[in-house]
């Protein structure tokens, strides 16, 4: 399906679910987006789940840059370190843990190990993890990882507290995570 075609599939929708399917990318909510696709279009019009996607897909290109894609948003080791100090609980360490999607590949979640959860501080993504870094090359290494090892350390530091990153070099999402001693007991 050409770009051409989604849309013109897309403009057969009742007005409510193109206005529902637009809200929902504008949000960056592009599963629920194409949730509601394939629930207007799978029974009566043969809709695939790639044809959904490729729709969706065209609808981010139409809005270009009204659409709130996290990867865009810049990142700031000062705003990161406010939100960690903000944390209503003690935070035990700083950690940067993968993850992935089928949206974004993989990306590097920084947390605040608090003594009964981790706070997610920020995500770092391929896409805002270089511009971080600018011209700073990390020499062979993914620049998401490198922009949160960066970040994670500072963050550490201004909170007197470890910072952890048990694979620093390669995306995995099953890395040893650190492990949180037992809450003491209330009374």
């Amino acid at each position: 399906m050409t770009d051409e075609e989604a849309l013109a599939w897309f403009e057969t929708l009742p007005a409510d679910v193109r206005a529902q399917v637009d809200d929902n990318v504008l949000q960056f909510r592009l599963v629920r987006a194409m949730k509601i696709l394939l629930d207007e279009g799978r029974a009566d019009r043969g809709l695939t789940l790639l044809q959904a996607q490729e729709i969706v897909g065209a609808r981010c290109e139409h809005y270009g840059d009204r659409v709130a894609n996290p990867a865009k948003v810049p990142l700031d080791p000062e705003a990161v370190a406010r939100r960690a100090g903000g944390i209503a609980e003690r935070v035990l360490a700083i950690e940067a843990v993968w993850d992935g999607d089928t949206i974004h590949d993989w990306f590097v979640d920084l947390v605040a190990v608090g003594e009964t959860r981790d706070h997610r501080l920020v995500t770092v993504y391929g896409a805002n993890g270089a511009r971080y870094l600018g011209s700073d090359d990390p020499a062979g290494r993914r620049p998401h990882a490198v922009a949160a090892e960066r970040i994670g350390r500072h963050v550490a530091a201004e909170l007197g507290v470890p910072f952890h990153f048990a694979s620093p070099d390669a995306p995995d999402d099953n890395a040893p995570r650190r492990v949180r001693p037992p809450s003491a007991p209330t009374s």
